[in-house]
């Protein structure tokens, strides 16, 4: 009779617990029904937006089992920009567009549960907030109402990967001032700051121009992206679908040239460590946009290990990488174990999401080591492949080290130590290395 009791007890709440109580229509909720809706701001209701919301919605119920485990896109008109097939950027993912054009923060929250998490998403790519700026909702209320968004996605899953898109340019022509998209995007990112849940790409960065609005190249109405503009989105996300396990599972086969020896074995990070590093001492006006710097008290070994003590250093098919920091900047180095004295010759491969910020250790002094075009410093260098892999080699003779990249000249009187090891550094953004060798001349 217990166990019946237990039996009738677990059944009413599966079927009564929000999760498991289906929508029965996919209209946009009537002036009434929306006084009763979670989250803030008036609801859009011109009649092009009003149609597609059941459109689309109802066009998605039916494929509730068929996109079970997707990487679902969530997002308005840009996100729904991807279509169906997302333009065949991601040809090895399974996915789901659940964009709607001209949708709010807010009726992103209110279809969430329904078009989102009924499909038990292996990851979530977010990108919001432009239509409440055009309609002014108030940047706070935009704030709360994505952290709603990302309240619920953790209560549904407090594992699942979260790829947050900084909110793209526009134009103030467009009702979207620089000045509170940037407001928009600093709460977002306060709301997901320390959170290792979440991966913070830097798309505002990527796209926008000298003055902080959209470039044209890519946005012709300032708003919305052409064919190329999806292409460089695509590139800056492969990144870190690939660190999230979603593609790219496979290593390369790679064999050092003659007389080189291999750095990294690209399985784990044997011969790769920290190095105790000097507390540093605390601002008496700390800020609160100020990078972490990590302070090392004794020295650590990473033989064996996939991933270093703290995960930021991850070997991952072939691929050193640093992960973004939840920090927002997190400034640290991985070492070698053995020291490099003499001439010799360093080559290794490197890839950067937007706007990343990382540099290669000589001995000790630091070859900058970025997404160049965005971060600099080397702006205008013309062989530089963003967001896909670049070749640096590096020199030593005499003390001093000459860098090129994919073969073009970085510096050529860098002024390096007698001996030291080789470092790499995170900052900020994604940073990925690999092929890394050295040959002692």
């Amino acid at each position: 009779m217990f166990a019946f009791r237990v039996f009738l007890l677990f059944s009413f709440c599966l079927l009564f617990s929000p999760a498991a109580v289906a929508e029965t229509s996919y209209d946009l909720p009537s002036v009434d029904e929306e006084r009763h809706a979670p989250g803030e701001g008036l609801l859009r209701r011109y009649s092009n937006y009003a149609k597609k919301w059941p459109t689309f919605r109802t066009q998605w119920a039916q494929q509730v089992q068929k996109d079970q485990g997707a990487v679902v896109f969530l997002g308005d008109s840009i996100t729904q920009g991807w279509g169906p097939d997302f333009r065949g950027k991601f040809p090895d993912m399974k996915l789901a567009n659940r964009g709607i054009g001209g949708d709010t923060t807010r009726g992103m929250l209110i279809r969430l549960e329904t078009d989102v998490l009924s499909l038990n998403p292996a990851a979530l790519v977010i990108l919001m907030g432009t239509n409440d700026i055009e309609v002014d909702i108030a940047p706070k209320a935009i704030g709360r109402n994505f952290e709603k968004i990302i309240a619920a996605v953790k209560a549904h899953n407090p594992k699942v990967p979260i790829v947050l898109c900084r909110m793209f340019p526009s134009s103030e022509e467009k009702d979207r001032p620089r000045e509170t998209i940037e407001e928009v995007n600093a709460l977002f990112e306060a709301v997901v700051k320390n959170d290792p849940q979440i991966t913070v790409v830097d798309t505002w960065t990527l796209f926008a121009n000298e003055n902080g609005d959209a470039n044209p190249t890519w946005f012709p109405d300032l708003l919305h992206l052409n064919a190329d503009g999806y292409d460089r989105w695509a590139q800056a996300l492969r990144p870190v679908f690939a660190t999230l396990g979603f593609s790219e599972t496979k290593p390369e086969e790679f064999t050092p040239e003659e007389g080189f020896v291999s750095l990294f074995n690209g399985k784990d990070l044997t011969g790769w460590g920290f190095r105790p590093t000097p507390p540093r001492k605390k601002p008496k006006t700390p800020r609160p946009d100020a990078p972490v710097f990590v302070h090392v008290p004794e020295a650590e070994s990473f033989d064996g290990k996939q991933q270093s003590s703290d995960g930021r250093y991850a070997a991952i098919n072939g691929r050193l990488v640093v992960k973004t920091p939840a920090e927002g900047r997190r400034i640290q180095q991985i070492w070698t174990t053995e020291e490099f004295d003499g001439d010799f010759v360093l080559k290794l491969e490197f890839r950067a999401t937007p706007n990343a910020d990382s540099g290669v250790f000589i001995r000790k002094p630091q070859l900058q080591c970025r997404d160049y075009p965005l971060a600099g410093p080397y702006h205008d260098i013309k062989n530089f492949q963003s967001f896909d892999w670049n070749e640096l080699v590096i020199t030593v003779k005499s003390g001093i080290a000459h860098a090129t990249c994919n073969g073009e000249l970085l510096t050529d009187n860098m002024e390096v130590p007698e001996t030291g090891p080789i470092g790499l550094e995170g900052d900020r953004g994604q940073m990925e290395y690999r092929r890394i060798r050295l040959k002692k001349l």
